[in-house]
């Protein structure tokens, strides 16, 4: 079994009669609820670090591009959009 730690914060009224709600739709108590929804958001936020440091590793090793190529294209994919909008 993993091992577990007891983690104490506070939550105004409105937000805990909303985990309630919620965790009890859910058929989850308050603390099960609880657990997923800070385990789900750290993983969300760790995907989103490792995100911005591949970013931060290309452009450190020059892997870039110019903003007028990426704007340019940008331009051309909006410009075929609506050519096919107004046929």
């Amino acid at each position: 079994m993993e091992s577990t730690v007891v983690v104490t914060t506070r939550l105004d009224k409105a937000t805990i009669d909303l985990v309630d709600r919620v965790a009890s739709a859910g058929g989850h108590s308050r603390s099960r609820f609880v657990a997923m929804a800070v385990a789900e958001a750290a993983k969300r936020e760790a995907a989103f670090l490792s995100f911005v440091q591949e970013g931060i590793d290309d452009l450190d090793a020059g892997r870039t591009v110019p903003h007028e190529t990426a704007m340019a294209k940008l331009d051309a994919m909006v410009a075929k959009h609506e050519a096919r909008c107004r046929d």
